[in-house]
């Protein structure tokens, strides 16, 4: 959702705050800010490499939206918002998607710090407009804070918590001042900002749902909108920060449109018929199986595997160690070594996918190697209270290569019986009082299904006794919310730089929180210390070498059984389109930084496949 993506622009680069500046006084002023100070673009830079600063303006592109929408405010909590309805609002400052954590000025031209971060400003450009053609100013940018924080989405309160004041300092200046404590990603949350207008919610109610467009300083307009059904975006010709280095190269289609669907094979037929651009597939069979269309075999259509430079997050069977049966790790690890991923890859997903082995797949942040010397000091003050195995090798999920399943589940019955569960009967797992080991798997979804079934087969031959218990989303929610369950699947998402996130995921704390992430009921001293490293790293050193050692230590407590990523984009799109020669490392880019080509546009519209000679259409 539109809302949720403003929103994850915030999280996204949640964490440590540092300036990179000359000034050696009391506070530094910069043209960009990152979580530890390490600036890719100096202050005189022209553009991002991943564009093409003179990509010719022009053309529509067509994308999917899902489900429907009836609503074009994303900051608030009510309704659906409209794809792209984000391209409206400028924010303080820009993200740059070759960087994990990087801003550069947008409508503030500079951002100051002081040292001891008990205070952030944000210098404005004079020449920052709304699209009626009035500045934006300080005050915008005040009343924005104030209204978010009051009226907004609840993630804004919890995002700007540690702020204790915001004023402004003449018109084109604004000062954010800091509760003690707070934390050092602050300054960059608020530097991801969206600005909204002071004036224009004067006279509109900001707290309800709207299908009229809201006054913004961004790029693009809404020119067309079909309620639920099609929202078309106009480029703004007269966009105040066309010519910016951080939008330099950017947004360079004339209309962006989102065409709505409620079924995601409708809308991929849809695509094969012409009615969108651009299709991203996110179902391995259906990249395999369903995309054998004359379009594509014609050259049409263009089918491509494009790198993903973002983690992979996280996606697992979180095994609840509130249940006494799941309170020994033999018996988690017992559960892990039944679940025959290899079978499943091959048969179910086409070989497409590799096995999860950390919490930080897909990143610098992923113990894929024998712990370092500054890992094995952090480790050290926990020997015998954490696995051995964190000591010694990385973590890796079991695997059934090249004999089969058979070798696995050996070792998981050995497992079982020295965690005091041994079969009766031939047939059923039981512990010394005699109750059965039965779990229930807890899935929202159907698809599921055809994933837990080997995997139920596999637990049977061990005698263990499992269910598969789909339900709708709001009873998994409440089951989920309330870890009124014994397996349950889950995702979450992982930060390019991890922080205090964390603490949800794994920490003591958030254990017995009801609603929390935490779905394992981890509570270890050692993960709450390796986190609070985590947050409070001084440097990107220090914090791949905290996360590493965290991962280790959650992945050794096997409190999940982990499912895959690809760490891949299959995409696929109609011919008429060019892109940089670099890809942005952390995003697909197609809508920032790709443009239309009209001399191939017209072969596709005849349906025919475009010469060689206008591949390159600049």
């Amino acid at each position: 959702m539109p809302r949720l993506q403003c929103i994850f622009v915030l999280l996204c680069v949640s964490a440590n705050v540092a300036v990179c500046g000359a000034s050696v006084a009391a506070s530094r002023v910069s043209h960009g800010i990152s979580i530890f100070g390490d600036l890719k673009y100096g202050p005189d830079f022209e553009y991002f490499d991943y564009v093409e600063p003179d990509a010719p303006k022009g053309g529509r592109l067509r994308l999917a939206g899902r489900d429907s929408f009836d609503n074009l405010n994303p900051f608030i909590l009510k309704g659906d918002s409209a794809q792209g309805v984000g391209l409206l609002f400028d924010s303080l400052m820009a993200r740059a998607t070759d960087e994990p954590d990087a801003l550069y000025g947008l409508i503030a031209e500079s951002i100051e710090l002081d040292d001891d971060r008990r205070w952030v400003a944000f210098n404005l450009r004079k020449e920052a407009r709304w699209h009626d053609g009035s500045p934006v100013t300080s005050d915008d940018v005040v009343f924005t804070f104030k209204t978010l924080v009051k009226k907004g989405h609840p993630v804004y309160r919890l995002l700007y918590r540690q702020v204790a004041d915001v004023r402004t300092k003449g018109r084109h200046r604004v000062r954010f001042t800091f509760k003690p404590g707070a934390k050092r990603g602050l300054s960059v949350k608020l530097a991801a900002m969206p600005v909204i207008s002071k004036a224009y919610y004067a006279r509109v109610p900001f707290n309800k749902t709207t299908m009229h467009a809201p006054l913004g300083s961004g790029p693009y307009n809404v020119v067309e909108i079909e309620p639920g059904r099609r929202i078309v975006y106009g480029r703004d010709k007269a966009y105040w920060g066309r010519d910016l280095p951080v939008n330099r190269g950017r947004f360079n289609f004339d209309l962006v449109q989102w065409d709505y669907f409620r079924d995601r094979g409708v809308a991929r037929e849809a695509f094969f018929a012409g009615e969108y651009d651009f299709h991203e597939e996110f179902v391995s069979r259906s990249w395999v199986k369903q995309f054998d269309k004359p379009a594509v075999r014609r050259g049409l259509i263009v089918r491509e595997t494009l790198p993903n430079g973002r983690p992979a997050g996280v996606q697992a069977f979180f095994i609840n160690l509130r249940r006494k049966k799941f309170a020994d790790r033999r018996v988690r690890r017992a559960l892990n070594l039944a679940f025959d991923f290899d079978w499943i890859n091959k048969h179910l997903f086409f070989s497409l996918y590799r096995r999860t082995d950390s919490m930080f797949e897909n990143s610098v942040y992923a113990a894929h190697d024998t712990p370092s010397a500054a890992e094995l000091e952090l480790l050290r003050p926990y020997r015998g209270k954490i696995p051995d195995e964190v000591f010694e090798k990385p973590y890796r999920a079991p695997s059934s290569k090249p004999g089969g399943i058979r070798q696995n589940l050996l070792e998981a019955a050995r497992l079982l019986r020295e965690a005091g569960w041994r079969v009766e009967d031939h047939t059923t797992r039981v512990n010394k009082r005699g109750t059965p080991l039965e779990i229930e798997f807890l899935v929202a979804s159907s698809s599921f299904t055809r994933i837990l079934g080997p995997y139920v087969r596999n637990l049977s031959r061990l005698g263990i006794n499992s269910t598969i218990r789909v339900v709708d989303s709001a009873n998994f929610k409440n089951r989920r919310d309330r870890f009124n369950f014994d397996v349950a699947m889950q995702k979450f998402p992982q930060f390019l730089t991890p922080g205090a996130e964390q603490r949800g995921y794994f920490g003591s704390s958030a254990a017995s929180m009801s609603g929390s992430k935490n779905l394992s009921g981890l509570k270890s001293p050692a993960v709450d210390d390796l986190i609070d490293r985590v947050v409070n790293a001084e440097n990107r050193a220090e914090l791949i070498t905290a996360a590493r050692a965290l991962d280790r230590v959650v992945m050794w407590s096997e409190i999940v059984i982990p499912h895959w990523f690809k760490g891949k984009h299959n995409v696929a799109y109609w011919n008429k389109f060019e892109r940089p020669d670099t890809k942005p490392l952390y995003d697909l880019g197609v809508l920032d930084t790709w443009w239309f080509n009209p001399e191939k546009a017209k072969y596709i519209d005849a349906g025919e496949v475009v010469p060689a000679t206008k591949s390159v259409g600049q």
